[in-house]
């Protein structure tokens, strides 16, 4: 499980995020929207130890691992899908996955990915092993992005706006792997800027406005009825 509280952070000085609460249960999917400067990508930027929080507690099972270094936080199994990709333009898609791929050293790890299950799932990195990353398409390196996070057998996946550029059918896809993910035990944090993008896999969705905690709702009931998710986003105009 993963859990923040009272979380604080921001960039030179001025504050994002304002003493923002959430929890993600291992085997659920929760959803975090909000539009473009709400303080979507600095939230899972701090929790994924690249932005050092001002106060507040980022625990995973109970360890806080707030300011502790990226490198340890995953190590911790924090697995991240950062917004733009971020693939390595000189390395294969080959060589991207041999070098992602980390075996569960303890059982309470959830699920089991392996170069072979990912490719099974995401067929078109099979058919371009021999790539190199910047030959990819935007679409390619999505998913090459999202098997080297699943690769490391995290126990909480970060996925900042996964589905950014991709076509209806890839995106598609992303949330459903997403899905398989926390049904297999995994809690799962899917960040976008509008709920139509998170409210068929999510079983919670925050939305996020200024930084701060405007509504949360089941994922059922969001289904159900999405008009209380657009009115708090219309709370607050964008600040960017």
């Amino acid at each position: 499980m993963l859990q923040l509280l009272g979380l604080t952070a921001g960039y030179h000085g001025g504050t994002v995020l304002h003493g923002v609460d959430l929890t993600v249960a291992a085997g659920t999917v929760h959803a975090v929207v909000g539009r473009n400067g709400a303080g979507k990508t600095t939230l899972v930027h701090t929790v994924a130890g690249l932005l050092r929080p001002a106060s507040g507690r980022v625990l995973l099972d109970g360890l806080d691992l707030a300011g502790r270094p990226a490198h340890r936080i995953a190590r911790a199994g924090v697995g991240l899908v950062p917004q733009g990709r971020r693939v390595f333009a000189s390395l294969t898609v080959a060589e991207h996955l041999r070098l992602a791929h980390r075996p569960p050293r303890s059982a309470d790890r959830p699920g089991v990915w392996t170069p072979e299950r990912v490719l099974g799932l995401l067929p078109r990195l099979g058919e371009r092993l021999g790539t190199r990353g910047a030959n990819l398409s935007g679409g390619e390196q999505q998913m090459l992005a999202l098997a080297r996070a699943l690769l490391s057998s995290p126990r909480v996946l970060l996925l900042d706006e996964p589905t950014e550029g991709l076509s209806p059918e890839l995106a598609d896809r992303v949330h459903s792997l997403a899905r398989t993910s926390a049904d297999e035990g995994m809690a799962v944090l899917l960040v976008c800027p509008s709920p139509a993008q998170a409210i068929g896999c999510a079983d919670t969705l925050t939305v996020l406005t200024s930084g701060r905690t405007a509504l949360r709702m089941d994922g059922a009931a969001a289904r159900a009825d999405a008009a209380p998710l657009r009115a708090a986003l219309d709370l607050t105009p964008a600040r960017d």
